[in-house]
């Protein structure tokens, strides 16, 4: 592209020098929804899902593993209270902590780096909701394993590289070995940056970022009963 744009400019410098006269046709290349072409467009947004995912990550790998730590675990096995439940209260502040970091990432983006956003907002947060639910069963199920938290924290950072590097923020996934590409339909991190990067930059509908939503639904569909299991496990 930027060898025939050169091309072009050099032909048409010589037809005016030596004809006084221009090519008939110019050939203008525009970038739809990057019209600069700059990278900040594309990895900003981005982010939003990235360190969403880390801090919603670490904080429901910690909760449980926290509280044996501290010998308040014990105090949770006297309560009314079922595994099932215990293991919604301990998903509910990471999933609401990841959704303001999300909102203060965004409002960086809209006002520091003055990135427009073209879609929905009901729509982007309801694919951020989406997206914490199945990191937070991820977390919960690494947490209900770990026995303190040196090992939920060892567990995290060791599943966060190939997340990141499996999620296409680094590397296109289409320039990624197949065995590499099939992997990355089970992180749910590629699917959560597609999305927020189609919603926000492309003002994408539900219609054209549904199909984001499917792998993480089942993630979350399968992890929180996986965490609530080995929780109940580890009660018993």
């Amino acid at each position: 592209m930027v060898a025939g744009s050169y091309l072009n400019k050099i032909i048409g410098q010589f037809n005016q020098q030596k004809f006084n006269s221009a090519l008939p046709i110019s050939l203008e290349t525009r970038t739809w929804y990057n019209p600069n072409q700059e990278s900040r467009w594309s990895l900003m947004p981005a982010l939003i899902a990235a360190l969403s995912m880390m801090q919603t990550l670490l904080l429901s790998a910690l909760s449980v593993a926290r509280e044996r730590e501290q010998g308040t675990f014990d105090q949770l096995l006297v309560t009314p209270y079922t595994p099932l439940q215990i293991m919604i209260g301990k998903a509910l502040p990471p999933i609401f902590v990841g959704l303001m970091q999300s909102t203060i990432i965004l409002l960086i983006i809209l006002f520091w780096f003055k990135i427009p956003m073209n879609g929905s907002i009901g729509l982007l947060y309801f694919g951020l909701f989406s997206f914490n639910v199945a990191i937070v069963g991820v977390g919960l199920s690494i947490s209900a394993l770990s026995l303190n938290m040196q090992q939920a924290m060892l567990f995290t950072f060791l599943l966060i590289m190939p997340l990141m590097l499996l999620s296409g923020l680094l590397t296109p996934v289409e320039n990624m070995p197949k065995a590499l590409q099939v992997a990355t339909y089970a992180n749910p991190l590629r699917f959560g940056i597609n999305l927020v990067q189609r919603v926000y930059l492309e003002g994408a509908s539900f219609a054209q970022v549904k199909l984001n939503f499917l792998p993480m639904i089942v993630l979350g569909i399968v992890t929180l009963p996986l965490a609530a299991w080995l929780f109940r496990n580890r009660l018993s």
